[in-house]
């Protein structure tokens, strides 16, 4: 019965250690079905191929929790199996079905012991603590957060002396309906450096001043190199038409880009 014992350990343990993945995971920006998904899929060894995967292996923290996982569930995986065959050697027809009887009882009871709501939100409760005491996992995914793989970027450029912006208050340049937020300033104040974060309305763009803005990746680069005069208001309606065409293409599509 020692194999026995030891077989169904591993499988409760195996039970734990997935869900401190899960929940490790959603530390991390995943949600719940995804996290556990993504947990299951490393600790089992499965591999599924899904968009979700992309951002966990791009993601250095994410990186190493499934790695963590995929060390255990190799691991795991040849110690249960060992037990288990161990468990049915050299035993005799009665005392097979007697350990095979004991062997469904005890799993259904694993069964409802991972499925269960009430277990799952406990332990939950527990192991996000236990995480957030001992690990630095609340970590924000930016590039996730922000859509940066959708076509979106967070990118910085110089203003030079002749450009469309210089001179003129971002209120006045109504750079949101090109799709554009500027998020910060850099500007050179008497040989230092000075950082305007979240710029308002009448903030005043100068020459030399460094833009930190997000938004459409063409939409940025343009008004970037775009220039003062007639061809450059221009360009800011044509800028504002596109984007205007693409929130109702993305209203159509039912909120996605």
């Amino acid at each position: 019965m020692v194999t026995l014992v030891a077989f169904l350990l591993v499988v409760f343990f195996s039970i734990i250690i997935v869900r401190i993945g899960t929940v490790a995971l959603q530390m991390t920006g995943l949600s719940r079905d995804v996290a556990a998904f993504q947990a299951q899929s490393a600790f089992s060894g499965v591999g599924f191929t899904t968009s979700e995967s992309e951002y966990v292996v791009s993601h250095p923290v994410r990186r190493r929790i499934i790695r963590i996982l995929m060390l255990l569930g190799s691991a795991g995986f040849t110690s249960a199996i060992t037990t288990l065959v161990l468990t049915f050697i050299g035993k005799t027809p009665e005392e097979m079905a007697y350990r095979g009887m004991w062997l469904a009882i005890c799993l259904a009871g694993l069964y409802f012991f991972a499925k269960s709501k009430l277990v799952d939100r406990g332990l939950s409760w527990v192991i996000e603590r236990a995480l957030r005491r001992f690990t630095s996992l609340r970590v924000c995914d930016y590039e996730q957060l922000l859509g940066l793989s959708k076509g979106f970027t967070v990118c910085q450029f110089r203003v030079k002396e002749d450009s469309w912006l210089a001179g003129r208050k971002l209120r006045d340049l109504k750079l949101d309906e090109e799709g554009v937020l500027v998020l910060a300033i850099y500007r050179r104040v008497g040989g230092e450096e000075k950082f305007i974060g979240a710029p308002r309305g009448d903030t005043e763009i100068l020459p030399g001043d460094v833009l930190v803005c997000y938004g459409p990746e063409e939409a940025i680069r343009n008004l970037s190199i775009r220039i003062k005069g007639a061809k450059g208001d221009a360009e800011h309606l044509e800028a504002i038409r596109k984007e205007q065409i693409r929130r109702r293409m993305r209203e159509l599509s039912g909120g996605y880009d």
